[in-house]
């Protein structure tokens, strides 16, 4: 009965969350002399004037590329939230030099970039120095997500692409080990809340990880040379065939791995997460609840994850004179 309660505040405050959500984004630009948060600049019709077609462009292009490798829109969703979890949404994921936050080790199964890469050079071609690569992750994170089925946003364009990328920085990034406190207070850092952290974790909907991170917990959890007690029976065993291998490719969704919906909620309370940063989700008071909600009400999911997705895109974004406009993604102008 506490449970049910819980789950009925959760969908509230979802609701409301949403709500106020929608009201910022659709805010009017703040008054003279009120101090404005770069997210702000952005604008939903930034590139209207200067290239109408560019957004366009960038919805083809995802969609030819996931038409021949559907678990390019799981990576490209993942890339995008490596790159703003870093220093902001920035585009310093995908500067590629050998102390880059792409060159860490903790970056080696990332994919996507040259995806990024496609779109712009197709881009530069049409308009030069003129779209962003921040703005390009940004929007491909959004035509993915609709391309698997999920639901579609609006994005706000006018973000600058950053000018330094170091490794060490990448290791930032939730690597699948890390306990719900430790996750909720970087996405505090960031300016996302406890809402926001379960909700792109249901970005695992679709898309698979190796191995690696999780093999403790069919083996050796702990240190105790016992597989994770809180691993559903039937789903050990299945790991067990599949990962003979740290590099081996496994869903992180085992029921509709290509479908984007909240049947990875619904694995949590069964005991099926893949990863221990989202079982953990299910067993922990501050998260479980909104869990349980999105399980049982899946528009709740979708559309908090557009508002969650929003949010994560402006996170620490350059704008103005603060960065610049890549000509190749891949490289600082003037490198």
């Amino acid at each position: 009965m506490v449970m049910i309660k819980f789950c009925y505040l959760a969908i509230f405050i979802i609701l409301v969350h949403h709500l106020v959500a929608i009201q910022s984004i659709n805010a009017a630009a703040p008054k003279k002399g009120v101090s404005r948060n770069p997210a702000d600049f952005l604008s939903l019709g930034y590139y209207l004037k200067k290239r109408p077609e560019a957004e366009s462009i960038i919805q083809q292009k995802v969609g030819a590329w996931i038409q021949k490798d559907f678990t390019l829109a799981a990576s490209i969703i993942r890339l995008h939230f490596h790159d703003c979890a870093v220093r902001g949404c920035d585009a310093s994921i995908l500067l590629n030099y050998r102390v880059s936050e792409r060159a860490a080790y903790v970056s080696s199964t990332l994919r996507g970039f040259q995806m990024i890469d496609d779109i712009k050079e197709t881009l530069e071609k049409k308009c030069p120095r003129t779209v962003s690569c921040a703005d390009i992750l940004t929007a491909a994170a959004r035509d993915a997500t609709v391309f698997a089925g999920g639901p579609f946003w609006e994005v706000p364009f006018g973000r600058k692409d950053g000018r330094i990328s170091i490794a060490k920085g990448a290791e930032m990034v939730p690597q699948g080990h890390e306990n719900v406190t430790a996750l909720i207070d970087l996405f505090k850092a960031k300016g996302l809340d406890i809402l926001d952290l379960v909700t792109l974790s249901g970005a695992h909907t679709i898309g698979r990880s190796t191995c690696g991170p999780f093999l403790n917990r069919l083996y050796n959890f702990n240190g105790t040379r016992k597989p994770d007690p809180s691993l559903n029976t039937y789903y050990l065993k299945l790991l067990k065939k599949r990962c003979r291998h740290s590099t081996d490719l496994v869903y992180l969704d085992a029921i509709t791995p290509r479908t984007f919906d909240t049947v990875f909620c619904t694995n949590l309370m069964r005991k099926a997460g893949l990863l221990t940063t989202d079982q953990d989700l299910y067993s922990d008071p501050r998260t479980a609840p909104f869990v349980e909600a999105m399980a049982s009400q899946p528009f709740l999911f979708e559309n908090q994850f557009l508002v969650s997705m929003t949010k994560l895109g402006n996170v620490q974004v350059l704008t103005r004179n603060e960065g610049e406009v890549r000509v190749n993604c891949n490289y600082v102008n003037g490198r």
